[in-house]
């Protein structure tokens, strides 16, 4: 019962509420059934995950790691369930950015589904799903998305067009169009995908949501702004009425309609919303939350984009020291860190700080990320500019 709740709150974006739960259920069954009854173990795995939803991938590996090893050896290697504690597995590498363990096992995963399951099991079909997911988030995109057009064929073909697995991968092919620049596909899907959701699922549903807030991200990408804007008010007011203020769904709403405000030039909106928006992911999320470290760094860009660089650089200092002790020095997230305290101090004329954490950023860029990712390629060009 408790795990069950753990999971639902979970979902529900309650983390603090859920972590209780799922731990109360972990120990509660372990105590009645034992160590290694599947269904501690179960509980056991619902509990890693809540970890990892709440962004806390330090609590969920080792978790997820030790029932993968409980699994293998109560269960056998080919059973279901340790197929699944693989994958999982993977996500929460990925969650943490050491892509560089992700993105093998889930490689290995897909391939035991494949083998175990059938080619067009919807576990096997989640595994493809989540291996172009990973290549996508490594800047890979010429093996994310004809993974994505072949998984969402895929699906279309064995769980059908309406299916919210099927309507997912149609989501996630949009967003991969949309990275490579090619925005009026991108648009069109993303389009698609609001109009389907909307009729199969109506339109309060979470996931309907999503596509309206990614279809205004893409018309913001697009330079659209005419349309962005008004989607993205719309989507964060709709939120709040249906997930309440501070569900995380809606704290991203408000997070991504101050980047809006921002592009639009309108420094004065974005940086209010954005105060407000960081105060909110603290109080809810957490101070060392993922998302939270994000709006800290979108405000440190406002006020340097305001040219004010006695506001931007310490919030930038601060926010990379909390990456780097939360994500690791290796995250991209960490990384961009780095190249946007770089921006801030060229900003400011200092650019005997700048150039050499410029220089150190490509060198770990190209390390860790490859030559050919975004991150990489934007820290080049900066530095570049400055000859």
């Amino acid at each position: 019962m408790f795990s069950q709740t753990g999971l639902f709150l979970c979902n529900e974006g309650t983390f603090t509420r859920a972590i209780g739960c799922a731990e109360r259920a972990h120990i509660a069954r372990e105590r009645v059934l034992g160590a290694d009854h599947p269904d501690t173990l179960t509980v056991r795995n619902n509990l890693a995950y809540v970890y990892n939803s709440a962004g806390d991938p330090n609590r969920a590996i080792p978790l997820y790691e030790a029932t993968l090893v409980d699994r293998e050896r109560v269960l056998g290697g080919d059973h279901p369930d340790t197929l699944t504690a693989r994958n999982h597995l993977a996500t929460a590498y990925y969650v943490a950015g050491d892509l560089a363990r992700a993105i093998p096992l889930y490689e290995s995963s897909l391939a035991d589904r494949e083998r175990v399951l059938g080619v067009d099991h919807p576990d096997t079909l989640t595994s493809r799903n989540d291996l172009a997911h990973a290549h996508y988030v490594a800047g890979d995109l010429a093996r994310a998305i004809p993974r994505y057009e072949a998984t969402l064929a895929d699906r279309e073909r064995v769980l059908g067009v309406d299916h919210l697995h099927t309507l997912k991968s149609r989501n996630n092919l949009a967003n991969a169009y949309q990275k490579t620049g090619d925005l009026s596909r991108a648009v069109s899907l993303h389009e698609a995908t609001l109009a389907d959701r909307e009729r199969v699922l109506g339109v309060d549903h979470p996931d309907t949501l999503r596509s309206r807030n990614n279809l205004a991200h893409a018309y913001q990408a697009a330079g659209d702004l005419g349309r962005a804007i008004p989607l993205h008010e719309q989507t964060l007011a709709d939120r709040e009425r249906v997930l309440g203020a501070d569900h995380p769904d809606t704290l991203e709403s408000r997070n991504n309609l101050a980047t809006s405000y921002h592009q639009a030039g309108d420094l004065a909106r974005a940086t209010q919303l954005f105060e407000v928006t960081l105060a909110s992911f603290e109080r809810v999320l957490g101070v060392d939350h993922p998302d939270t470290l994000t709006v800290r760094n979108n405000l440190a860009y406002v006020y340097n984009s305001a040219g004010d660089p006695n506001r931007a650089i310490p919030l930038y200092e601060a926010t990379l020291v909390d990456r780097e002790r939360v994500l690791g020095g290796d995250h991209p997230d960490t990384l961009t860190s780095r190249n946007n305290l770089a921006s801030a101090y060229q900003a400011a004329g200092d650019l005997g700080r700048a150039i050499p954490l410029y220089e150190a950023t490509v060198a770990d860029c190209e390390r860790i990320l490859g030559a050919d990712h975004p991150v990489t390629k934007v820290v080049r060009a900066n530095l570049s500019a400055l000859g």
